[in-house]
């Protein structure tokens, strides 16, 4: 699974909005349940962290996926398990 796949599918369900916010840090500075749904979204593997990390809005730094431990919650390879986990029970 590559990145343009990744996209393409963020795309068909609805999540490229989603991660645009994560990667700006806007989902942080919006009303709370738009953080909890991007939350959500990282553990779930349907968004992933930033490449770069910043500051909230609460001076609470927010890491870039590269800082974390492979396959965890906000990192690349947890958004490869969901997209992958999807094309293996769909006809994607």
């Amino acid at each position: 699974m590559n990145w343009k796949t990744i996209k393409k599918m963020q795309d068909e369900y609805g999540y490229t909005e989603l991660q645009e916010w994560i990667n700006t840090g806007i989902a942080w500075k919006m009303e709370g349940s738009v953080g909890r749904t991007a939350m959500s979204s990282l553990q779930s593997g349907a968004c992933m962290l930033p490449k770069v990390s910043f500051i909230d809005t609460y001076g609470n730094k927010v890491p870039s996926r590269g800082e974390l431990k492979e396959g965890s919650t906000g990192t690349y390879q947890n958004t490869v398990k969901f997209y992958s986990e999807i094309t293996e029970y769909s006809e994607y």
